[in-house]
């Protein structure tokens, strides 16, 4: 055992802290006081032995996310709890929601961040922890599906066991330009069917104009109550979780649309990966890595939580763009994605990339 690492994971409506423990000889993280005797394999790299603080989430405004001063937070938080531990932590992984935002410069944040805590720190784009986090490290593509919606890939460690800076994302635009999938998305696009049953233009929407008016009141006010609001991201997403109790009573205009946001997450994964297995072959998105390795492509966030409609058509839709795509379960949540990069951090195997990754 080598050290300890520290995880934080910052989101829009929460943020967390863990810390884990570096086993040299696997080369991967364990649990600090874990029994290895009782704890299954299959869980011992899940469960933050020392217990794991959360907090309030990020807030962002005309200047910026205040995630600096939330890491902060934290990182105070986890030395009042485990204070005999804190100064054995080589590493830090950082993970949060809106970090590029920032208007002062981020890497000089992560210097800082480094010098106080005396570790070596890595701050990523909350895509970045979420995709490590859901493939264990390993190269592949992952779409994430919060209130937005977001698609990274990676090809993985190098031969020495480095993440270069090969990041490659698609989406994330935003509510506005984009979030293919996303909750903001899909609740917007639930609500445009209500509304042409509303107009008369199709009655297949009419459970979900029902579901609509019972959150939002006549439809008549639905404009002044999103146009109007600078957090109408999140109040479109509220919807969504309408949407999926459609879903699950079976109505048929929902379920599709459910299938509609699987598919185009499916979309965003197969382009990013495209992006970062580039191939000379003609079949572009036969994209394969480390051989006969087929590429690993996960759905994580938190609107899997809707369905298997989502989930079964991002697998459909996945393997029909890409016959040698490999879509499997996420190994692990964005707080263990952000352990990962505290490993790497803490032995020198990641490099800054930007816009992405600082260090």
């Amino acid at each position: 055992m080598t050290g300890l690492v520290l995880g934080i994971d910052i989101g829009g409506t929460g943020s967390r802290v863990a810390l884990a423990a570096l086993d040299a000889s696997a080369g991967r993280l364990t649990d600090v006081g874990a029994d290895s005797d009782t704890v299954p394999d299959s869980d011992k790299d899940c469960i933050a032995t020392l217990g794991t603080l959360t907090g309030p989430g990020v807030s962002i405004g005309a200047d910026g996310s205040n995630a600096p001063q939330l890491i902060r937070r934290l990182v105070s938080a986890a030395r009042e709890a485990w204070p005999e531990h804190l100064d054995s932590v080589r590493g830090i992984g950082i993970g949060a929601t809106g970090i590029a935002s920032l208007s002062t410069d981020i890497g000089e944040l992560a210097r800082s961040f480094a010098a106080e805590a005396k570790a070596e720190t890595a701050v990523a784009i909350d895509a970045v922890t979420a995709h490590l986090g859901a493939l264990d490290g390993r190269g592949g593509a992952v779409t994430v599906l919060g209130t937005g919606a977001i698609a990274i890939a990676h090809p993985g460690p190098d031969s020495q066991g480095l993440l270069l800076p090969t990041w490659t994302r698609v989406d994330g635009w935003g509510h506005l330009f984009g979030d293919r999938g996303g909750g903001a998305w899909l609740g917007r696009c639930a609500l445009e069917v209500a509304l042409k049953c509303h107009d008369g233009v199709d009655v297949r929407g009419a459970r979900l104009l029902d579901a609509a008016t019972q959150r939002f009141g006549d439809p008549e006010t639905w404009p002044a109550q999103f146009y109007t609001r600078d957090d109408r991201a999140g109040l479109l997403a509220e919807f969504a979780v309408d949407l999926a109790n459609l879903v699950r009573a079976g109505d048929p205009a929902a379920a599709e649309l459910l299938a509609t946001a699987g598919r185009e997450a499916a979309r965003s994964a197969i382009a990013a990966g495209r992006s970062a297995f580039p191939t000379d072959r003609s079949e572009i998105l036969g994209i394969r890595h480390g051989g006969d390795a087929p590429l690993r492509v996960a759905l994580t966030g938190g609107l899997r939580q809707a369905g298997e409609a989502l989930i079964d058509e991002f697998r459909v839709e996945a393997m029909r763009l890409s016959a040698e795509a490999s879509v499997v379960e996420p190994a692990g949540d964005p707080l263990r994605g952000a352990l990962t990069l505290a490993s790497h951090a803490a032995d020198g195997r990641v490099r800054p990339q930007p816009g992405v990754l600082w260090m």
